[in-house]
């Protein structure tokens, strides 16, 4: 609160410590502000929240200490401000030394570093809940008991002691009943009580837990393990490829019970963790709900602030986790000792704003300063880390065939430009399916079996023209340089048409604007699938035995987890869907497997096309041949381009020679993993203002290069490159023009001086103008 005007000035304090504090906000003061520590809050330790007063009026601001001493540096002791609260969170003493190399590595404010690692609902607060738990009595049911209770009873019985105290819905899933009934019953009988405590609804509550299984591990499996537990207490980054179905996460578990044992915490990071119920259920299963945190965006806030506060108090020492989970805040008395990155070549560890991190690599730095190993699992490994595995920097350990006698599935590539010219022409249409997927699709369904049909495009078509070539009209987004995507609606609309970068949407117009002619739409998209599948084959019904599966159709973590579970108890026949179906899932029906058009990411504009591609066919191809017969499936991937390496080497299976042959090119065009790469994108509602923008970043890097850089190296691969300015591959996007700057270096040091040089001149910053993006994933 402001002092008035003619209030008088106090006389300054005396302060027995001074602290600096990283404010929560995007200012560029690397090392802090100067504050006092007050009386009151001597037991202050670093990495404590607190508030203290930010410029002329004294306005509390929230920040995070990360200096305590009695010397205030530079700065006069009689005009440093005391603190003026402790918030009562704290950060861990790794994750201060982590913010502070984040802020360094992705060039990036502290205090935005500091922001992103503690969760908004944490930072809030809010009142009390309460919920439902049961526990044990020690006592034997009262009375007679019926067959199905006492059937109930020796189950519940059964549980270890991990399983309680827990909400009933939790205890009767773990003991296998259907419903709570029997609990309520036992409960009743004096065998369970319950109570009511506080603390949100469980967040495990949604995820189905399996039986646990006793599993014989495979030498490879056997070998993975021993080499990872053998690294245990100290750092060492592993990367375990192993191809789909060869047991990944029986490693990932009987390490987490090697860490448990040494009474030591771990996290888990899992893509997209609401998209995967049965990698998290396996976890749950394992450890019990009670020893397992989940952190990720589909909680609730007070889901999360309780999931959080349990890691933070030590009571849960497994946490199960999306991107930003890798901010566990382990208490000091809990030692880190493991952390597993589970298909961590997935792009979606990347975060697409400030900090623009990436979860894998920030993994690693933690295992670093931590002091333990981390684990790199993935059946198609990122470049990045598999050239480290071949070069020694990581352990390497392969799973190279599937567990349990289960086959690889076959894949057939089919040129789709041949499918065309052998269907007769008979409709006024073309065709998503060719005749031989529409076949194998038939066969399945006739069989008994299950199919997965993926196709990387959401919306019905994603073009809308004038059908005369003359006119040439095409529908754009007002505010993008992209295409409107046709989404079919329910109602009497034909459909809205949407633009999916940013999110503009209007009614499909029925005639051309500039000619009045009635308009075509073209393309291929997840609602054109499904149409063509309901005409094909009457028998599926849409939303019953056929489920769509994009992100139009699964609003939250509930509506995702109902339609796994409608498909593995088989009511649902066919499912389609996006790349969320390449995530993981082990579906034993499962005999079909169809990719739509394989061609959909092969020709963007990107040097990691060809690597994507590789990456989707083969994971989804992995859905394939998990049956207990030990059948192999079937996979189809429909194509224009059959001969392409990344399709051609994914359905051979051959991950190696995929990556031996993209690794060279990479290294002739000295890309990453062969160089480092920082992109600046500068943004303006006027192009000349952002092209101008982008000149001054350029030449202030290459000013800062020329002062920096003594004799220019020989070897052109060894040298720093900038390029640009240049208008981005999506140049405008909301209204805003886009214009690239990118700095490529043989090491990550360089880029950093470079970039920081041009922060210093104030041309760089963190703001709606512009981003910094160091190691990016996505060149559009």
């Amino acid at each position: 609160m402001g002092r008035s005007l003619f209030q008088q000035d106090a006389p300054p304090a005396r302060h027995a410590r001074f602290v600096r504090v990283v404010m929560e906000r995007a200012i560029d003061a690397s090392d802090g502000l100067t504050y006092g520590a007050p009386e009151s809050m001597a037991d202050l330790a670093v990495g404590e929240r607190v508030e203290a007063p930010l410029g002329r009026v004294d306005r509390a601001a929230p920040g995070y200490v990360v200096h305590i001493g009695a010397d205030p540096g530079a700065v006069d002791p009689s005009k440093i401000k005391p603190l003026l609260r402790r918030t009562g969170q704290r950060l861990p003493a790794g994750l201060v030394e982590l913010a502070g190399w984040m802020a360094r590595y992705y060039v990036c404010p502290p205090g935005v570093v500091f922001a992103s690692m503690l969760p908004a609902a944490v930072k809030s607060g809010g009142r009390a809940r309460t919920q439902e738990v049961v526990g044990r009595t020690g006592r034997a049911p009262e009375g007679k008991l019926t067959p199905a209770l006492s059937s109930a009873w020796a189950a519940v019985s059964a549980l270890p002691e991990s399983a309680f105290p827990a909400p009933p819905k939790r205890v009767a899933a773990a003991a296998g009943l259907r419903t709570v009934g029997p609990i309520n019953r036992l409960i009743a009988l004096g065998a369970l009580r319950s109570e009511r405590r506080s603390g949100a609804r469980d967040a495990s509550e949604d995820i189905p837990i399996p039986l646990v299984r006793e599993v014989t591990l495979t030498e490879a499996q056997r070998r993975a393990v021993e080499g990872i537990v053998a690294t245990m207490g100290g750092f060492r980054a592993h990367v375990l490829r192993g191809v789909t179905g060869s047991g990944k996460t029986e490693v990932y578990l009987r390490a987490l019970d090697a860490a448990a044992a040494r009474g030591e915490g771990a996290i888990v990071l899992v893509p997209e963790i609401s998209l995967t119920p049965q990698t998290a259920g396996r976890f749950l299963a394992r450890f019990g709900g009670r020893g397992v945190a989940l952190l990720h965006s589909g909680l609730s806030e007070a889901q999360r602030r309780e999931q959080w506060s349990a890691v933070a108090r030590g009571e849960r020492r497994i946490v199960v986790g999306a991107r930003s989970a890798v901010f566990a805040p382990f208490p000091e008395g809990v030692r880190l000792g493991l952390i597993i990155v589970d298909e961590e070549h997935d792009d979606s560890y990347k975060q697409d704003q400030a900090p623009r991190y990436h979860g894998r690599d920030v993994a690693i730095k933690r295992a670093q300063v931590e002091g333990c190993p981390v684990v790199l699992g993935s059946a198609t490994p990122s470049l990045e880390s598999w050239r480290n595995a071949l070069d020694g920097r990581h352990a390497l350990h392969e799973l190279p065939e599937r567990v349990g006698g289960a086959r690889l599935p076959r894949v057939d590539v089919v040129d789709l430009a041949e499918e065309r010219r052998a269907r007769p022409w008979r409709e006024n249409r073309v065709r998503l399916l060719g005749p031989r997927l529409e076949k194998a699709v038939g066969d399945t369904l006739a069989e008994g079996g299950q199919a997965i049909l993926l196709l990387n495009r959401r919306g019905f078509a994603n073009y809308i023209c004038c059908p005369d070539a003359r006119c040439g009209w095409v529908m754009m987004c007002s505010e993008c340089d992209a295409a409107m995507v046709l989404h079919l609606t329910s109602g009497p609309l034909r459909g809205v048409v949407r633009c999916h970068h940013c999110l503009a949407e209007q009614r499909l117009p029925d005639h051309c604007p500039q000619c009045d002619r009635r308009v075509n739409v073209f393309g291929l998209g997840t609602q054109r699938v499904e149409a063509e599948l309901s005409r094909v084959f009457p028998q599926l019904v849409e939303g019953a035995t056929m489920l769509r599966v994009d992100s139009d159709t699964m609003r939250t973590g509930k509506d995702y987890f109902r339609a796994l579970d409608a498909f593995a108890r088989g009511e649902a026949r066919v499912l389609l869907g996006t790349q969320m179906l390449a995530k993981g899932h082990d579906f034993p029906n499962v005999r079909l497997v169809g990719v739509v058009h394989a061609d959909t990411a092969l020709h963007m504009p990107d040097f990691r096309a060809a690597e994507r591609t590789f990456q989707l066919v083969s994971q989804v191809a992995g859905r394939a041949g998990r049956p207990g017969d030990g059948a192999a499936g079937r996979v189809i991937v429909q194509t224009m381009n059959p001969q392409s390496a990344p399709i051609r080497l994914a359905a051979a299976h051959d991950y190696r020679g995929f990556a031996k042959q993209e690794l060279e090119i990479r290294r002739q065009a000295a890309l990453p993993p062969f160089a480092r790469m920082a992109r600046v994108v500068v943004r303006d509602r006027d192009s000349g203002e952002a092209m101008a923008h982008g000149r001054a970043v350029a030449s202030a890097l290459r000013a800062a290069l020329r002062a920096s850089q003594g004799e220019a190296p020989t070897d052109p691969r060894s040298a720093v490159r900038i390029r640009g300015p240049m208008p981005c591959a999506l140049s405008r996007v909301g209204g805003q023009r886009r214009v690239a700057v990118e700095v490529l270096a043989p090491s990550a040091g360089v880029i950093q001086a470079l970039l920081t040089a041009c922060r210093n001149e104030g041309l760089i910053k963190s703001d709606a103008h512009c981003a910094v993006d160091v190691d990016p994933v996505a060149m559009l």
